[in-house]
């Protein structure tokens, strides 16, 4: 894993990334170097990794996955005005958000540039899964947009949203790794399946740790989502419990200015009605999801059990 890891990051560093114009170049440069789990590339090398032994052949579409995933979160902090994104200040803050969205367009068109380094026939079957993706991740990001000004939202509307913005882009990480090994159709959407509810119990994680966690090592603002009053599972469960007289608390530390206290109170009323509890056990419930789409992937245990301890390592974040 390490080893995939190291071979992960000096690919990023090999990246020819101009110098000029600064601005436009600086930001890509700067959010790369800031690092994180690597998780979605990393996907993409153990998929490959269950049927070939050569990964480094799979490196630039690793490596693609994890320039457009990083092209999203520029554009991303930019709509949700977010300050820190991996304890260091977001690329809108630092630069302003006309070089933050053109920056992001620019990595976009590094992803693409990374795929195209494969042969005809084997672009001919990844491109259409990526493009899907890429349009999939739009959609999650532009709901996840119109859920702010609706004043009612479903908990299903919440998980479809959360599967389009995270999940599959976990999951077609892990189909794409599979496909270029050469890996059969049933397979690959197997490995698909396994990334996708991994994402989805991977969102809710941030949800809980948005509140619960520490800013040092969750490495963003906690209670970021609270004080945007964004619409995460934990704030739609707790509408969804609260008898009136807590509804109307709730509604009326939505709308408090005083940021600490705003995120005192909503915390004080998840905690009241258990909802970090029950966003754990829906966490829990798609990562079981998860295994079984594992399970009937048919390839050697060990290898398999790499990839699920893999999935186990991000699924025990520290709060």
């Amino acid at each position: 894993m390490q080893n995939l890891l190291e071979k992960i990051n000096q690919r990023i560093l090999s990246l020819d990334i101009p110098a000029k114009p600064v601005e436009l170049y600086a930001p890509s440069v700067y959010t790369l170097a800031l690092g994180g789990k690597r998780m979605r590339p990393m996907l993409t090398l153990l998929g490959y990794s269950l049927y070939k032994k050569d990964f480094e052949k799979a490196l630039n579409a690793a490596v693609a996955v994890e320039v457009f995933h990083n092209f999203t979160l520029l554009h991303d902090d930019i709509m949700d005005k977010a300050p820190l994104r991996r304890g260091k200040p977001t690329v809108w803050k630092k630069w302003g958000s006309n070089t933050a969205i053109l920056s992001g367009d620019a990595m976009l068109i590094m992803a693409y540039d990374l795929l195209s380094d494969f042969e005809p026939d084997v672009l001919k079957k990844i491109f259409p899964v990526f493009n899907k993706t890429a349009i999939q991740v739009c959609e999650g990001q532009q709901l996840d947009m119109d859920f702010e000004k609706k004043e009612t939202v479903f908990i299903p509307d919440y998980l479809n949203m959360i599967e389009l913005k995270t999940g599959v882009l976990l999951g077609m990480a892990l189909q794409l790794g599979a496909m270029i090994a050469g890996a059969k159709e049933k397979e690959a959407l197997h490995l698909y399946e396994f990334g996708k509810n991994t994402g989805v119990a991977f969102q809710l994680q941030d949800d809980i740790l948005d509140v619960f966690g520490s800013s040092e090592k969750f490495g963003k603002q906690v209670g970021g989502d609270i004080i945007s009053n964004k619409k995460t599972f934990l704030l739609l469960k707790a509408f969804e419990l609260a008898d009136k007289k807590t509804s109307a608390k709730l509604k009326s530390f939505l709308t408090e200015k005083n940021k600490k206290h705003k995120v005192a109170g909503v915390k004080e009323i998840y905690n009241q009605l258990n909802v970090k509890e029950i966003a754990e056990k829906e966490m829990q419930k798609f990562y079981k999801k998860a295994l079984s789409s594992i399970d009937k992937v048919n390839v050697d245990k060990k290898k398999k059990k790499i990839l699920t301890d893999f999935a186990e390592q991000l699924m025990q974040r520290q709060n």
